[in-house]
């Protein structure tokens, strides 16, 4: 495996009005995020210098001449709260130090309620060409549950609000085995979603890890902790989920979205043909890709891959320097896999999308007994030289996953799969 210069670049913009329960991502809030002592001005400033930093660093690597990015995704937190004149500098410098390809794909998320959609008419024009609307569910009590600021009625008026800005390419987020959910609500939110006539949908089991738990919320880690409240929410939730129903939720998905019309191309996405996420395939099938902004994470596409410090402190204060010294790149972590590793996330991803994985692996040493078991045991299935995962491999997908993997023993696992792209 050879590393190579990137495809694709996401920026984290870790800023929302108010935090969600369940989420994992790096955000701040409060005052953090809005008003006169919000650092929202001076995270745009040291965005653009970590953006020169780590474009001085392909240069070096690659050379200036090295291909345009396919793909910029601006996620978050709440990207769209920052206005369009930023947006735009913001993209006018990934142009001019990475190079943005004729027809790129450029994304960036946005909450469907008035107050958080932003400027749609002025992210258009600045070069946005996706918008991604965190919708969650269309069922009030739901929303309510998960800490949501909208209600059904905002997607409508997101949804139309985005047409007539001009977004042609428009996707819906969605997550089910949220606690108290029923088999008729996610079908109302569903058939609700179907009929705002996406261009893609999105639909995400649910899952409250504890990131210190996990050691990843340390100095250099990239989660934050948990506030208590946040801590005892997920707790009462997880008291409440249901594996079996998860996957006859997930079930539901399948059907309703394949009788729309809508393909699904990898384990939790849908889409009208063409409209595919360009970004994230390109998570799935290996491609190297950058990133900025705190927590973020990049990859070299062979071996390597490094992420970004999720304190906000951290990153501001290394590439914005108060005592005249040199700018630098934030705190973070690295690590390089082995290439038995590589390979078997490589097969994983790969599992992930309807297109699978190419036959020959059946005669790859490690990834054979893994590869075997599912194929013995109807959860992957083999056709045009191809092997993928069958309807039922789609609800185990984990216990595939866990075989493939160098010296993992299988174990229990969600019938539903760990999500494995950002």
């Amino acid at each position: 495996m050879q590393a190579r210069s990137p495809v694709a670049l996401y920026v984290h913009v870790p800023f929302c009005l108010s935090l969600c329960p369940y989420c994992d991502f790096v955000v701040y809030t409060g005052r953090d995020a809005h008003g006169p002592a919000s650092m929202v001005d001076a995270f745009v400033r040291a965005l653009l210098v970590e953006l020169d930093l780590r474009a001085d660093a392909l240069d070096e690597r690659f050379g200036a001449a090295r291909a345009a990015l396919t793909s910029v995704y601006l996620g978050g937190g709440t990207p769209s709260l920052l206005p369009a004149a930023v947006i735009r500098g913001l993209l006018e410098r990934v142009d001019r130090r990475f190079g943005i390809a004729p027809g790129a794909e450029v994304t960036m998320e946005s909450n469907p309620g008035a107050g958080d959609r932003g400027d749609l008419a002025g992210f258009r024009a600045a070069g946005v060409n996706r918008l991604s609307l965190g919708v969650q569910s269309l069922d009030p009590s739901e929303l309510k549950r998960l800490g949501r600021r909208h209600g059904p009625d905002d997607v409508a008026d997101a949804m139309a609000a985005a047409r007539a800005a001009g977004f042609e390419d428009v996707s819906l987020d969605l997550l089910y085995d949220i606690p108290g959910q029923t088999v008729g609500s996610w079908e109302a939110t569903i058939e609700g979603a179907i009929g705002l006539v996406p261009d893609h949908i999105s639909a995400y089991a649910l899952t409250l890890d504890d990131p210190e738990a996990e050691s990843l919320t340390g100095p250099t880690g990239d989660h934050l902790p948990l506030r208590s409240g946040a801590r005892a929410w997920r707790g009462r939730a997880r008291r409440e989920q249901d594996e079996d129903m998860a996957a006859e939720l997930y079930a539901l998905a399948m059907a309703r979205l394949a009788a729309a019309g809508y393909v699904g191309y990898e384990l939790s996405n849908w889409a009208r043909p063409g409209r595919e996420c360009r970004h994230n395939l390109a998570y799935w099938q290996r491609e190297p890709y950058e990133a900025v902004g705190p927590g973020a994470h990049a990859s070299d596409g062979a071996l390597e891959r490094r992420w970004n410090a999720a304190r906000l402190e951290g990153y501001l204060a290394a590439l914005l320097a108060r005592d005249g010294s040199q700018a630098e790149l934030p705190p973070g972590g690295r690590e390089t896999l082995d290439g038995a590793t590589a390979r078997a996330e490589g097969v994983i991803l790969g599992l992930r999308m309807t297109s699978g994985v190419d036959e020959a692996l059946i005669s790859d040493p490690l990834l054979a007994p893994g590869l075997a078991w599912g194929l013995q045991a109807r959860l992957l299935e083999c056709g045009s030289a191809r092997i993928r995962l069958s309807e039922s491999g789609r609800l185990l997908s984990n216990e595939i996953f866990l075989r493939l993997l160098p010296d993992a023993a299988p174990g229990t696992s969600s019938p539903v799969a760990t999500e494995a792209a950002a």
